[in-house]
């Protein structure tokens, strides 16, 4: 393998991810004489990759993404639509990962898979079944997933809940 392949690899590869379930706000109140009116809600850009609970949440130094539980072979799905551009188990402490380039800003990771059912180049689909969970260099069965924005690790529960888009 090249050694600039490698550095690619490594740094498309820092981006891994765990989802957080949308939230909702309550209304407030209304005035008496006024009807309570909901708020636009915003279309999602990128949807959780996998139906468990958050286990650990992004904190920018140690978790620079989310992890969510689930059972090996749970199904994980591509956040938003893009092309593959990493499969492998080459960062440590990440196992066996997908990284999906979303467009020039945006990158999400899917980490810590059982098997991993795209390939390098591949074009997926919001939703499409990219990977099944597992617990490759990790502690329990888990998802560690990752949005990157120009390359800097975000906190994905914003993007994933509408509050924030491209």
């Amino acid at each position: 393998m090249h050694l600039q392949n490698l550095a690619f690899r490594a740094s498309a590869t820092a981006l891994v991810a765990a989802a957080l379930a949308a939230c909702t706000t309550p209304l407030p109140p209304a005035r008496p004489g006024q009807t309570a009116t909901p708020p636009v809600q915003k279309q999602a850009l990128f949807i959780r990759p996998a139906s468990g609970t958050t286990i650990a949440r992004f904190d920018g130094v140690r978790n620079k993404g989310i992890d969510i539980a689930g059972s090996l072979g749970d199904p994980i799905v591509a956040s938003a639509d893009g092309r593959v551009v990493y499969v492998g188990g080459e960062l440590r402490s990440y196992g066996n990962m997908v990284i999906v380039k979303h467009n020039e800003t945006f990158l999400t990771a899917y980490a810590h898979a059982q098997t991993i059912l795209v390939k390098e180049n591949a074009v997926v689909r919001q939703g499409q079944k990219i990977a099944e969970m597992g617990q490759s260099d990790a502690d329990r069965v888990k998802l560690h997933f990752e949005i990157r924005k120009n390359g800097t690790a975000v906190d994905p529960e914003p993007y994933l809940n509408g509050r924030l888009q491209q």
